[in-house]
């Protein structure tokens, strides 16, 4: 199927429902897909960053985790 007629379904079934609960959980999850284009570039920046990061195996252990976690705590 294509996007076009993808579409045309949801607009046909979303025409067939009266329930206003799923109407406003599918325009809900609509709005939620637009995401700020600002937001989007940072957390599509973000997992680059860390997708290199994995690759160049600069991880925390299990412990520097726990420990890191702790100290923040602390403060």
């Amino acid at each position: 199927m294509n996007t076009l007629a993808i579409k045309t379904e949801i607009k046909n079934i979303i025409d067939q429902v009266e329930d206003l609960d799923i109407l406003e959980a599918v325009r809900t999850i609509l709005q939620k897909s637009r995401l700020d284009p600002v937001l989007k570039d940072k957390l599509t920046q973000r997992a680059i960053r860390s997708e290199q990061d994995i690759e160049d195996e600069r991880l925390l252990s299990r412990n520097d985790l726990v420990e890191r976690t702790n100290s923040s705590l602390r403060k």
